[in-house]
């Protein structure tokens, strides 16, 4: 078994009047790489907050006393942590240059998911509003155009506990099931597996963020092609929300 991966050139720079469907539907196109059945296109989220006019003026926020005091903590800017606070419920942890928090969204990460990179001077990208909901509108007018069933996952870089470095994560789907339940098949020994859950659509997004970089590479759309299991987890109804853990089973908040 082999997959493919295809980073989609020439994405313009998107703001608020670009259609990333279409966009993504003249890339394809212009690359020559029709969509075929179980392809899977996993964008970057900062693309999909650009196009949607989802940025923060950090100039035009007030830092709370609460924003100072977790500024001076975790050596930030004490607007950039307002922003932070403003996009989170709870602040869980926080440290050396990172705040870790649960975003309104329901994900525990550092820095409620804002990104200062890739925007304007005095910017920043919070995560999309509905990513779900963005994956799924781009989901059905690329299946419309091309007359074929694909997935479209909406991705994120984020560190993970207990380990240096950053990968990318899955943070909206439409099209494909985010988690793989295996339990009750078989092992090599014919052993029945009892707890198995794989998270697919964190691993494709993982597999995406190497062709599509964290600096200037200007690839946010990847393409991949030959997961020979998306017929099994093909779900038109599908969304992140099973992905994510419920705090009274987090350990580590507990």
């Amino acid at each position: 078994m082999s997959i493919e991966l295809i980073g989609l050139e020439d994405i313009p720079i998107v703001d608020s009047s670009s259609d990333i469907a279409k966009i993504i539907k003249d890339a394809i196109i212009k690359q020559g790489c029709e969509l075929r059945h179980g392809d899977i296109i996993l964008i970057a989220e900062t693309l999909i907050s650009k196009a949607e006019d989802n940025f923060i003026v950090l100039d035009d926020l007030t830092p709370s006393e609460k924003a100072f005091e977790l500024a001076e903590k975790a050596k930030k800017d004490p607007k950039l942590v307002q922003a932070i606070l403003d996009e989170s419920v709870e602040v869980v942890r926080v440290g050396p240059k990172f705040i870790i928090t649960e975003t309104k969204h329901g994900f525990v990460c550092a820095n409620a998911g804002i990104d200062e990179s890739n925007v304007g001077d005095g910017l920043a990208t919070p995560m999309p509003k509905d990513a779900d909901g963005s994956a799924f509108k781009i989901r059905e007018f690329l299946e419309k155009e091309f007359d074929q069933e694909i997935a479209v996952i909406i991705t994120d870089t984020q560190g993970r506990a207990f380990r240096f470095g950053a990968i990318g994560t899955a943070i909206g789907c439409s099209g494909i099931t985010p988690l793989w339940k295996r339990v009750g098949e078989k092992d090599l020994y014919g052993r029945e597996l009892e707890t198995t859950e794989i998270a697919t659509a964190d691993e494709l997004s993982a597999a995406a963020s190497l062709i599509m970089g964290q600096a200037d590479e200007g690839l946010p759309v990847v393409l991949i092609r030959g997961f020979t299991n998306f017929d099994d987890l093909r779900d038109t109804e599908s969304n992140i929300s099973s992905l994510l853990m419920p705090k009274e089973f987090d350990v580590f908040r507990n």
